[in-house]
């Protein structure tokens, strides 16, 4: 079994937010999967503190999660979910926003630090280990200047102009999730 976690923050508030691009490429999978079983939904479990849902892709049961803690405190869920269903730090890919990359760019990478993004350093401490794959996806604006307040900027919505290049970035994560997964 996988487990794929897409970070974010959980309310209507922080939907459609930069930070939230973990949420996103999970819900357009989980959509994505609906068409080959459309029983297939979100559910919350108190247990993990996160809402989850199994798919099978080739033979593979995958676990997908997206904790309902803020994202500071993301690793609570993560571990809960890993150490109930007895899945190795090598089975785990996490889904989270970038700055530092462009929007439309995704990059896998594994056994890394964190790299100040407070998602993964929660993750990193309560599971014990940096050793898990992570699918950096790229939120950066064109402009420095829209960046200059981090908090506010992940936690603003994809401008009108953003938004083409925002669908093709969920495809993009959804088709390296299938990649590590399968």
């Amino acid at each position: 079994m996988h487990l794929v976690v897409g970070l974010g923050n959980p309310g209507k508030r922080y939907q459609k937010t930069r930070h939230n691009i973990g949420f996103m490429i999970l819900d357009a999978l989980l959509e994505k999967e609906r068409t080959h079983d459309n029983s297939l939904s979100w559910k919350l479990s108190k247990k993990h503190n996160a809402e989850i849902a199994t798919i099978h892709k080739d033979g593979t049961k995958i676990l997908l999660a997206k904790p309902m803690t803020f994202m500071n405190e993301s690793g609570q869920s993560v571990n809960l979910l890993m150490q109930y269903y007895n899945i190795p730090h090598k089975k785990l890919t996490v889904v989270h926003d970038e700055k530092d990359l462009a929007l439309g760019i995704t990059k896998t990478q594994k056994d890394r630090g964190h790299a100040g993004h407070n998602g993964i350093k929660s993750i990193i401490q309560h599971i014990g280990t940096k050793d898990f794959n992570r699918i950096r996806v790229g939120i950066a604006a064109t402009s420095e200047r829209k960046m200059a307040d981090t908090a506010k900027f992940v936690l603003g919505k994809f401008g009108l102009f953003e938004k083409r290049d925002l669908h093709k970035t969920v495809e993009a994560g959804v088709a390296e999730i299938y990649s590590l997964t399968t």
